[in-house]
């Protein structure tokens, strides 16, 4: 059986987005997106507008209400986000089956890695959108723990057939082994939880006229504050050191930061590697995955991940970053 994106075709595309009132230019071109399908629009005399065909049976129509809600609250705030646009006070739609939003084009670059001027900027920025998430939680959306991130990615992996038998034992045997440490960590450093961007690495955070604004919060979820923070790290650790201390200035100028989530670092990047295997193996009916991906599955890959998810264990037994 096709997948359902099959079906999502340019056409079907442009009369979505005309379906809402826009007078397009025949102009779509298909951006980086895999989660979901996201597409550029040419519009008649104005600014193309970007459309987001959500994944079906990914999101409730609720949880994704939920995000455009918290997209909202973030502008209203005079955070920089790219909110959906609202038509009669919607802004999720739906169009031959599928739900899809629009929003303003808005691009910008990517912050350097390690670039502490503009850490403490990002720091900023991430401290403004705490102090709005912390106000109340998210009822529709799920909590990023232990359990959801690296015990459900461990089961995908192990019922599918995507480990190589030869590699099979050694994996299972350091991701059981690593999430073992993973429920102690976690067990012993208790954090409160707020709504999140969730996904917040450095291509969703860009400038623009000198001015940093967040992108795609389809991953906003509940989970402790440093989730948002860790992905801007790079490099050894002395230079993680001083990167997380301009993160951190920042980011208590609009709200206070824990240091005692200091040392979960480790743990959210080991549940992300072993998510992000997940997710692939998820997502293989989908024929961009294969296309995309052809090296999931292959004993490189997979070696790889075994040597990624044991350097992780030792890293889990270091002693955390600090501030000074």
């Amino acid at each position: 059986m096709s997948h359902p994106f099959a079906a999502l075709t340019p056409d079907l595309v442009l009369d979505a987005v005309e379906s809402l009132g826009y007078l397009s230019d025949a102009r779509v071109l298909a951006l980086n997106s895999y989660e979901n399908r996201v597409y550029q629009v040419g519009i008649e005399e104005e600014t193309p507008l970007i459309a987001k065909f959500y994944r079906p049976d990914r999101w409730t129509d609720e949880a994704i209400r939920e995000e455009h809600s918290f997209t909202a609250e973030l502008a209203e705030c005079d955070v920089p986000v790219v909110a959906p646009l609202q038509r009669d006070g919607e802004t999720l739609f739906e169009h031959a089956g599928f739900r899809f939003s629009l929003f303003p084009r808005r691009g910008g670059r990517a912050p350097e890695p390690g670039n502490l001027d503009q850490l403490y900027r990002l720091g900023q920025l991430l401290g403004r959108l705490h102090a709005v998430g912390s106000l109340r939680p998210f009822e529709h959306r799920e909590s990023l723990r232990v359990d959801n991130f690296g015990h459900a990615s461990l089961a995908t992996l192990l019922e599918g057939n995507f480990i190589p038998k030869s590699l099979l034992p050694a994996y299972e045997s350091v991701a059981r082994d690593l999430l073992k440490r993973l429920d102690q960590l976690f067990a012993e450093n208790p954090a409160k939880a707020i709504r999140l961007h969730g996904d917040c690495h450095p291509g969703n955070l860009l400038c623009r006229d000198e001015t940093y604004h967040m992108v795609d919060l389809d991953d906003c979820r509940m989970g402790p504050a440093i989730q948002d923070l860790w992905m801007m790290l790079a490099g050894e650790r002395h230079e993680r050191l001083g990167q997380i201390a301009e993160l951190v200035d920042g980011y208590q100028e609009f709200h206070d930061f824990n240091p005692r989530e200091l040392p979960l670092i480790e743990g959210f990047r080991s549940l992300r590697l072993m998510h992000y295997s997940a997710w692939l193996a998820r997502r293989w009916d989908d024929p961009a995955f294969p296309q995309s991906f052809p090296w999931f599955g292959s004993e490189r890959y997979w070696g790889e991940q075994i040597l990624m998810l044991r350097e992780q264990i030792a890293a889990l037994n270091e002693e955390p970053l600090k501030l000074f």
